[in-house]
């Protein structure tokens, strides 16, 4: 499907501009300034949704033609949520917890269409399970700096995460940031509804 309409991704992430552009899709980046913290609900696909809503619509207003594509990721365990880590330490803990146990991933997404501001939010959910991982393992991971600015404290397409996860149920794109397949599809009927 050939898509002639400007995107802006209201995001910095790299594994989501890095996905986003296998679509060959025309996007440009926009860091969101939305807040991230207060108001959230407890709910992991509620999360994701609200948070993927408001980070779109601090975009939108500045936006005169184009579709803008608002995004949150999350991992969850035993029903909590598990963001970045804050420290070393905690990345530490992090995959401590996750380690011989499966956790989900959800993955909110919302376009807005603008100037006519009609909007869609969809949310993706995959389980992953993680083999038992070696103390040496996690120090070693956690020493590369690469958990630092992901959810749950690894990434599934990266070096030492790509080899703690055992097995996964639902999409893999899902788990590196961005749920590619559901997006499209929910971007060509957002399209067709113009």
């Amino acid at each position: 499907m050939i898509i002639n309409r400007k995107f802006i991704l209201a995001s910095s992430s790299p594994r989501r501009r890095q996905l986003l552009s296998l679509l060959n899709l025309d996007f440009e980046v926009r860091e969101s300034g939305a807040d991230e913290e207060s108001d959230l609900p407890d709910r992991p696909a509620d999360h994701v949704s609200v948070l993927s809503a408001r980070k779109a619509a601090a975009i939108a207003p500045s936006v005169g033609d184009a579709v803008v594509i608002g995004a949150d990721t999350i991992v969850v365990l035993d029903g909590r949520i598990i963001g970045k880590p804050a420290s070393e330490e905690d990345a530490r803990r992090m995959l401590a917890d996750l380690s011989g146990r499966t956790h989900e991933v959800f993955t909110g997404f919302t376009l807005v269409d603008r100037p006519s501001g009609r909007s869609v939010t969809e949310v993706e959910r995959t389980s992953v399970k993680f083999r038992i991982l070696e103390r040496q393992e996690i120090e070693a991971y956690v020493a590369s700096g690469s958990p630092m600015d992901k959810a749950g404290a690894y990434g599934i397409q990266d070096d030492f995460g790509a080899v703690f996860v055992e097995r996964i149920d639902g999409c893999f794109y899902n788990v590196v940031g961005f749920p590619l397949t559901k997006f499209y599809l929910t971007l060509q009927k957002f399209l067709r509804l113009r």
